[in-house]
Order: C-alpha cells, then sequence, then structure tokens
C-alpha cells in the first residue's frame, strides 16, 4: 500500500510557504529560528539539524512512486535483518553449545542489549548530522564485519566480540527504518506504516525454522550467520539508491541551496571537535559502563560450581563496585554535558518518560519468559530444531498481525492510548499462561505453549509500536530521531535487565536441580554446559531425561512468575500516558509544550478533583 494511501502529497501543502516543494508542518525545520534542544544558534541549522533538512529535501522530492519504494526498500531491508536475527538466535544457541559455554548465552545477550542501548541516540544524533543515508552505510560496515567476526570464531570471547559489533550495525539500521517512516508520514497514519519494518515477521516465523534446520543438516552455524555478510549489503541497495537520486533532485531544484555540510563549514578538526560533544563521548561510555559493569557479572557468577565464595572473587566484585561508582558520575555528567545524551527537558513530559517506563518494562518481562525459551521447548518440551524456531517466533508473528491491524483502526478513531492500555493487561495474562505451560511432552503442553506465545504476541501488537508512536508525537519533527533513539534505547535497556535477570537465576538455580535429579556432580555440569548434545543419547522415557525435564520446567515457572510480576509497572505505566488526537500533519502542534499549562487549564474547566482525573488518564 502506498503511503499516499494516507497522505497528502507534499507538494499540497507548501504553496504557503517560501522553500518549493517542503511540507508546511516541516518548514519550520528549514526556518532558522528553529530551535532543539542544547544547541546554539550558531550551530543548530548547520549541524545538528543538518540532516533534518536533508530529508525533508529529499521529501519535497519523493512522489507517489518514488514513496512506494522507498517503503518497499524498508521492507527488504527488514526482511533480511529480521529473518537473520530469527535464525541468529538459534545458531547463538549452537555456538555456545558447541564451545561447551551454553550458559553464557545470557551474558551474550546482555553485552548486546547494553553496545544497543548506548547505540541508539549515538545513531539518532548521526543520523541527524549527517543523514539518514550516511547512517545505513555505516550501519553496512559495522553489520558486515560483526558478522564475518562471529561466523569465523573459534571461542566464546571472539563470538561476543562479533556479537557487539554487529549489534552496533543492526542497531542502527532498526532505529534509521522507524526514523524514516517518522519522516515521512502523519501522526495518525504512522502506526500503520511503523509496521512496515515488522512485516517481514509474517513470513519468516514460518520460514525461519525450515531454513534453520537445512543449514544445520547442510553446514555449521557458521556459515548460517556469516552468509548475511553477503545477503545484508545488497537488500540495502534499493533504499540507498532511491534515497541518492531524490537527494540529487532536490540539489538540482534548488531546495538545498543554502544547505552547507558540518564538514565544509567546522573542517576535519573542528567537525571532530564538535562531533566529541555532540555525539555526548563520555556519557555514551559511562552509561556503557555503568550498564556493562553491574549486569554481566551477574550472569558470570553461577553454575554448577557457584558458592557464596564465588561473589567474593575478584572478576566478579571488581566490576560491580566499579560499575556502581560510576552511575553518579553519569548522572553529574548528564546534568553538566554541553549536549547531553538524555535531554532532560523533554523527560518532564509524561507522555515521554511513561512511554520510556514501558519499553523498558515490556523487555524486562519478555525477556524473562523468552531469553532461554529455545532450550526449554528442546529440552523440556522435547521439540524438533524447526518447530523450536517457528514457536519462539510465534510473538513477532502475532504482534505484527495484530499491530498492522490495528494501525488501521488506530488511523480512524485517531486514539492509541486505549489499546496500549489493553494491551498492557493483556500481556499480563499471557505470562498466566506460560506459568501453566512451562513444559511437558502431552498435546496439551504442546498446543498451551502455543496458544500462550499467540496471546502474547497479540498483546505485544496492542501496545509496543503503539507506544512508540505515541511517544513521538510530543516532539517536533527535528527531536522525532533522538526521542526514538532514546525509546528504543530503554527498550534495549530492558532487554540488558531481562537477560541479566533471566540468566541469573538460571545460572543459580538450574545447575543445582540438574545436580539433584542426576546425583552427579560431573554429569550435571555436561549437561548444563552442553544440553543439545546430551539430549541425542538420553531420549525422551529415559529416568535421567525426566529428571532433567522437570529442572528446566521449574526453572521456567520461576522466570515466568517474575515476568507476572513486572507486568504491574507496566499497567501503571500504560495508565500514565498521554492520550493525544492524532492528526494529518507530521508532528503534533502542541508538542513539546509546558504540562502545566495544560493541566492548569483543566482544572480551571472542571475543579481540581475532575482536572486531576483528566491529568492522569491523558
Amino acid at each position: 500500500m502506498s503511503a499516499e494511501a494516507y497522505e497528502k502529497h507534499p507538494e499540497d501543502a507548501s504553496s504557503s510557504k517560501n522553500t518549493p516543494n517542503v511540507p508546511e508542518y516541516d518548514q519550520h525545520v528549514l526556518d532558522s529560528g528553529s530551535k532543539t534542544y542544547g544547541q546554539t544558534p550558531e550551530t543548530e541549522n548547520i549541524l545538528a539539524t543538518a540532516g533534518v533538512r536533508r530529508i525533508e529535501a529529499i521529501n519535497s522530492q519523493l512522489g507517489t512512486v518514488d514513496r512506494v519504494v522507498v517503503f518497499v526498500g524498508l521492507f527488504l531491508i527488514a526482511y533480511c535483518y529480521g529473518l537473520d536475527g530469527t535464525v541468529r538466535y538459534t545458531y547463538q544457541s549452537y555456538a555456545t553449545n558447541s564451545y561447551a559455554t551454553h550458559s553464557l548465552l545470557s551474558t551474550i545477550n546482555v553485552l548486546r542489549s547494553v553496545i544497543a542501548a548506548a547505540a541508539q541516540p549515538t545513531a539518532a544524533k548521526i543520523c541527524d548530522v549527517f543523514g539518514r543515508l550516511e547512517l545505513i552505510i555505516i550501519s553496512i560496515i559495522f553489520y558486515v564485519v560483526g558478522t564475518i567476526v562471529e561466523a569465523t570464531s573459534d571461542g566464546v570471547s571472539a563470538f561476543c566480540g562479533g556479537a557487539v559489533i554487529y549489534q552496533i550495525g543492526y542497531t542502527m539500521i532498526m532505529l534509521l527504518a522507524e526514523v524514516i517512516v517518522a519522516d515521512l508520514t502523519s501522526t495518525r497514519a504512522r502506526l500503520f506504516f511503523s509496521f512496515i519494518p515488522a512485516m517481514p515477521f509474517i513470513i519468516n516465523t514460518w520460514v525461519s525454522g525450515d531454513i534453520t534446520a537445512a543449514v544445520l543438516e547442510a553446514t555449521t552455524w557458521n556459515w548460517g550467520i556469516g552468509m548475511w555478510a553477503i545477503i545484508y549489503p545488497v537488500c540495502c541497495l534499493p533504499l540507498i539508491v532511491t534515497l541518492y537520486i531524490a537527494q540529487r533532485r532536490a540539489a538540482r531544484a534548488g531546495v538545498l541551496d543554502g544547505y552547507t555540510t558540518p564538514f565544509a563549514h567546522y573542517g576535519a578538526v573542528g567537525l571532530a571537535k564538535e562531533l566529541f560533544w555532540q555525539l555526548d563521548v563520555i556519557g555514551i561510555i559511562l552509561m556503557i559502563a555503568v550498564f556493562a559493569l553491574i549486569l554481566v557479572p551477574l550472569t558470570l557468577a553461577g553454575g554448577v560450581s557457584s558458592t557464596p565464595a564465588t561473589w567474593k572473587q575478584a572478576h566478579i566484585l571488581a566490576p560491580l563496585v566499579i560499575g556502581f561508582c560510576c552511575i553518579p558520575f553519569f548522572v553529574v555528567w548528564e546534568r553538566k554535558a554541553r549536549y547531553p545524551l538524555v535531554p532532560f527537558k523533554l523527560l518532564k513530559n509524561r507522555g515521554v518518560w511513561a512511554g520510556f517506563g514501558i519499553a523498558c518494562t515490556l523487555n524486562f518481562a519478555w525477556y524473562m519468559q523468552g531469553a532461554y525459551l529455545y532450550p526449554v521447548l528442546v529440552v523440556a518440551f522435547d521439540e524438533s530444531v524447526k518447530s523450536a524456531t517457528r514457536i519462539t517466533s510465534l510473538y513477532s508473528f502475532a504482534s505484527v498481525i495484530t499491530g498492522t491491524l490495528l494501525g488501521l483502526v488506530v488511523y480512524r478513531v485517531r486514539q492509541l492510548k486505549p489499546f496500549i492500555v489493553f494491551g498492557c493487561c493483556l500481556f499480563m495474562v499471557a505470562f498466566g499462561l506460560l506459568i501453566r505451560y512451562r513444559g511437558g511432552i502431552s498435546n496439551s503442553a504442546y498446543a498451551g505453549i502455543i496458544g500462550a506465545e499467540i496471546v502474547l504476541g497479540i498483546s505485544g501488537g496492542l501496545f509496543s509500536y503503539p507506544t512508540q508512536a505515541s511517544v513521538q508525537t510530543q516532539t517536533k519533527h527535528q527531536n522525532v530521531a533522538i526521542v526514538t533513539g532514546l525509546y528504543l534505547a530503554t527498550y534495549n535497556i530492558g532487554s540488558a535487565l531481562g537477560s541479566t535477570v533471566s540468566g541469573a537465576i538460571w545460572s543459580q538455580i538450574l545447575p543445582k536441580e540438574i545436580e539433584k535429579a542426576v546425583g552427579n556432580v560431573t554429569l550435571a555440569q555436561e549437561i548444563y554446559g552442553s544440553p543439545y548434545t546430551w539430549i541425542i543419547t538420553n531420549p525422551v522415557g529415559t529416568a535421567s531425561r525426566e529428571a532433567v525435564n522437570h529442572a528446566y520446567q521449574h526453572v521456567q515457572r520461576i522466570l515466568c512468575i517474575v515476568g507476572i510480576c513486572l507486568c504491574i509497572p507496566l499497567i501503571v505505566f500504560s495508565i500514565l500516558l498521554k492520550n493525544p488526537t492524532l492528526t494529518s500533519e507530521q508532528s503534533l502542534k502542541n508538542a513539546e509544550e509546558d504540562e502545566s499549562i495544560h493541566s492548569g487549564s483543566q482544572d480551571t474547566e472542571g475543579g481540581s478533583q475532575r482536572g486531576f482525573v483528566r491529568k492522569f488518564l491523558g
């Protein structure tokens, strides 16, 4: 479906403005008076909004066919990184199994999530400084290099290094897809088009299992990961070419006549200095230190041989102490930084911080059931590689279908909050089902886990992307990229927290449960480190397999109980969201206005009690 089905052609809204072919709702970005947080008048149009101005110019030159090609290009890229992410999740499990370090899955996931959290706002700033096209190129470099390092690794350390590099490229392209959608759509149509990068999951859910199984039968997990170093750059070409042609067209039309590149304005040395402050390099380092040094040791301290003395070892204790010591430094630095990583002025908006709370809590809760879902399916449910891969993808499948249909509904009703609140409540119901169906070989257990994952996906479709769209309505266009980046950063912080807590529970409880079940420390270490190898020689029906199955089910039950508890703050955050009426403009006219102005008028209108209720409900 073309973007024109919901959007006016840009030229239709430009008649009253001096700049030709620029949408009316984006004209303020090209005006010299536009302001963004933390910017000085000398730099605001040269550096901080350079990328925004260029996408405005590109947007003004996109006709109906061009927009269709852009969205098709986004779909193709998303199909590639979505399928890669689904199968890589499985291959990652087999990679750690091959190194006899299967329990380090959570450590790898924590590292990836922490790096992703730091990369999101950084990528958003790069997007605004240099442009959308340049960010695609940067993402390709990181994506390809990280993939090659992972595929050629001969140990878990090299694999972790490759995973981190790959995650930076993956994070950049995911952010870019959502930012481009926000660039080209109105607030009321944005939810529907936001699901274009997610739509490939509808297909990938069913083909990923076949691809994973076929690759593992024909070759090794190394090639299963390595082939994406070739596929991904090729899939990026249509979008790159389309944006480049539109940019050249804008230059010929004179729309970019007043545009000066940051490099031309500052020179190489001056630009490097300005970028150092604009990207808040020190803030990024401190944020990575805080999360990585605190969270990673929690996943490393467990295992069969774990004792209270383990927590006193230097490699566990020292990072924890340093990480906690970095917290006050990070807060003070962000308060004093010229261009803070976290724009505190935006965080005063309830519609923004409540949305960030949902993003963090959503992934925190999801990882409680999802971090070790694949090994639970293979061991405790005795599912095949194909079946287990498909079941782990059911959440995304149901979420995308639900969210896409919801996007059409929201276009008509112009409201987001009611669906978000209902989705958060349904999320809790899904966790109740997951507690009940946590393992078993029977048909009822099989149907139960499938039903639970589908309900979880439906609920996610009702509030994950809608919350992102809601947060974007609270800011003007020049701040959309950074707000989207921060939203996705909190999303990844939730992933890191979920991976850490689930990893800590898994590594602290499962080894001891297995040891109790089999009564042999050496055998327990073998099962815990390489479960996929062990189950080959211990099929369902043997006493040892049944005992190990119960151990896996017990731990999964604990994980899901923690997840259902996290649904309580999730619901509270959803109630605290604002409930704006969506329009046909790129951003709402009252975006970023002082909240107290509106709350005060409501109090006068209907009394203090009614004003509070109205404010509470949005």
